[in-house]
C-alpha cells in the first residue's frame, strides 16, 4: 500500500523538553481557534477517563508524561498511523478528541477494531517491539494528540516505572477487548451488540440529560465490530430502540435505560 509521505519523530530528547507552551491547558487554548471545537482546560486539572492512560497515573508522573512531545492537529478523517507502516514514528498521546482503530480485511473491507479517547495512546504496539503498525489510525474528529518520538517514550518508561506498568495495563485490556469478541462471537448478535455498546460507554460515554451518548459511532462500524451484517445490527438496534433502551441518530447512539441494556447483555 502507498501512503503519503509523512516526517519521521525521530527527534533527539533535547528537542523535546517542556516549553512555555507545552502545559495541557496551554495547548488547548492555543488549539481552540484552528480546529473550531470549543475546547475546555479543565482536563489539565486531572479529569481524564479513569480507563484511559491518563487516566491511570500519578499526578506527577501524568504531569511530567504531559510535557513530553510537540503539539500536533489532526482533522476528522485524517490518518495518523497507516497499517504495515515500517516507518518509527513514535507514539501519539490523545489529548483532546477520539480516533478510530481500523483494519483492511482481505475481501477488501474496513473494519472497525476500538475507538481511542482522550488520555488514550496510540502507535504504542509497533513502538515497545519496534515491528510495523498493526492497524490504522484515523481522527474519528477534531484531533489534537502530542507527538513523542520513540527514544523519548522509552526513555521516560524506564525513568518511570509506574508509567511502564499503566502501559502494559492498557495493553491487557486491549488484549482482554479482542478476546472478549472472539468469546462472545457465538452469542445472539443482540446480545453482542448490547455489550459492545455498555463497554463502550464506559469507556467514552458521556452522559447528559438523555442517558449516556455514545459518538461517533456509525452502524457500519458497530456492525464491524461484532463481525455482522449491517442490516443485522440494524433489526438489533431497532429492537432496542422499540423497547425504549436506546435512541439513535446520524453518528451517535444514546443509552437510555442502562441497566435494561446490561439485562439484555447478560450483565
Amino acid at each position: 500500500m502507498t501512503h503519503p509521505h509523512v516526517p519521521s519523530c525521530s527527534a533527539s530528547a533535547s528537542s523535546e523538553q517542556p516549553d512555555a507552551r507545552s502545559t495541557v491547558s496551554g495547548v488547548l487554548e492555543a488549539s481552540a481557534g484552528r480546529t473550531g471545537r470549543r475546547n475546555s482546560t479543565s482536563r489539565a486539572l486531572g479529569t481524564w477517563p479513569p480507563g484511559s492512560l491518563l487516566g491511570r497515573l500519578k499526578d506527577n508522573t501524568r504531569e511530567r508524561f504531559l510535557q513530553l512531545g510537540r503539539p500536533q492537529q489532526f482533522s476528522a478523517g485524517e490518518t495518523i498511523l497507516w497499517e504495515g507502516e515500517q516507518v518509527d514514528r513514535g507514539v501519539f498521546l490523545l489529548i483532546d478528541g477520539k480516533a478510530k482503530v481500523v483494519a483492511h480485511t482481505e475481501e477488501g473491507h474496513t473494519a472497525l477494531l476500538e475507538i481511542r479517547v482522550s488520555g488514550d495512546l496510540v502507535g504504542e504496539l509497533s513502538c515497545l517491539d519496534d515491528v510495523e503498525q498493526l492497524a490504522t489510525i484515523v481522527a474519528a474528529e477534531p484531533l489534537l494528540v502530542r507527538h513523542i518520538s520513540r527514544e523519548v517514550f522509552l526513555e521516560f518508561l524506564s525513568t518511570f516505572p509506574d508509567a511502564a506498568l499503566a502501559v502494559t495495563s492498557t495493553v491487557v485490556d486491549k488484549l482482554r477487548w479482542a478476546t472478549r469478541r472472539r468469546i462472545e462471537a457465538s452469542y445472539p448478535i443482540r446480545v453482542q451488540i448490547a455489550r459492545v455498546l455498555v463497554e463502550l460507554a464506559g469507556s467514552f460515554g458521556e452522559t447528559t440529560s438523555e442517558g449516556t451518548r455514545i459518538a461517533p459511532l456509525a452502524q457500519t462500524e458497530l456492525a464491524a465490530m461484532v463481525g455482522a451484517a449491517e442490516v443485522t445490527v440494524h433489526k438489533a438496534l431497532a429492537e432496542l430502540r422499540n423497547a425504549g433502551i436506546i435512541r439513535t441518530a446520524y453518528q451517535r447512539l444514546i443509552i437510555v435505560d442502562m441497566p435494561a441494556l446490561k439485562s439484555v447483555a447478560g450483565l
